[in-house]
């Protein structure tokens, strides 16, 4: 059992390089509108738990981890290649959003999805409906990575000094984790809180500080230029919500206005006393703005 719900169904996806094992549940009834959440890094589904429990009366609720994230175990290589670091390099998500456009398919949802992403999963959904064709009945991006230019200080750091990190004693890179995931908030974490985003990354953990560290070496390399090109087709292909973090530390608030402009988004709205992990820094108005956008674009389904 995890956070409440348990993701106990496995979904495999391969490609001609990789293997991917994705864990993923569904709660609620299968009559009402389906509703996909969808995560970023280093969070897993567990940052929807409050959000999405508090939805399942009202929506059909899909939730995963992505490979290498939460409880889903990391990438299987299914080739010896000797740049086998170039061949894992997913900087821009394009691998992610092919599993994810995977698992999609194999739900067989009726009637599209409402899509709630965060953090990167933004450019994933992104992806999602551009690349691969999936249709949303509406998307909702929270605190998204998708618009350049990217990269914190840090990603640029551990990129440029990574034999350096690798080689710090595990109990010193936990301290990086944690001040990592407690600078994603404005207000102080629960302890609880604390302990359950950075587990995955900590000794002991599914995947572990070396995995963490990679994540942030791609995100040094993350470019989404061509994908960008098509952002102005967003609006038209399903109403979209932006709702932003006024005191996000690590995308500031004017990320949302470039990316609403760019995306013909129909919506935004900023909260505030809110840093990038809205959901716990403001839970309360977060659900009251989901509930509004998602009975808004679900009239006629409910």
């Amino acid at each position: 059992m995890v956070h409440g719900y348990s993701l106990d169904q496995t979904f495999i996806h391969k490609t001609t390089t990789h293997e991917y094992r994705i864990r993923w549940t569904r709660f609620g009834k299968t009559t009402l509108p389906a509703l996909v959440f969808i995560h970023g890094t280093p969070w897993s589904s567990a940052v929807w738990q409050n959000l999405a429990t508090s939805l399942s009366d009202h929506y059909n609720i899909y939730l995963y981890d992505h490979p290498g994230f939460g409880i889903s175990p990391s990438y299987r290589r299914l080739v010896d290649a000797a740049d086998h670091d170039k061949v894992d390099l997913d900087a821009s998500l394009v691998l992610r959003a092919e599993a994810s456009a995977a698992l999609f398919k194999h739900w067989d949802i009726a009637s599209p999805p409402h899509v709630v992403s965060h953090d990167n999963g933004g450019l994933v959904s992104l992806r999602l409906l551009l690349d691969h064709g999936i249709k949303f009945a509406s998307l909702c991006l929270i605190d998204v990575v998708a618009i350049g230019p990217f990269g914190l200080p840090f990603f640029k750091l551990v990129a440029e000094n990574e034999a350096v990190f690798t080689s710090i004693p595990t109990n010193f890179t936990e301290g990086l984790v944690r001040a990592y995931v407690k600078s994603a908030t404005c207000k102080s974490l629960p302890k609880e809180i604390e302990d359950m985003l950075c587990a995955p990354w900590l000794a002991g953990g599914m995947q572990g500080s070396e995995k963490f560290l990679k994540e942030m070496v791609q995100a040094h390399y993350r470019d989404t230029g061509v994908l960008e090109n098509e952002y102005a087709r967003v609006g038209g292909l399903s109403p979209t919500s932006i709702i932003w973090g006024l005191d996000d530390a690590w995308l500031p608030v004017e990320t949302a206005q470039r990316l609403k402009k760019a995306l013909t988004a129909e919506h935004l709205v900023i909260i505030e006393e809110a840093g990038h992990l809205v959901q716990y820094d403001q839970p309360s108005k977060l659900a009251l703005e989901m509930g509004l956008w998602l009975s808004k674009h679900s009239k006629n389904e409910i």
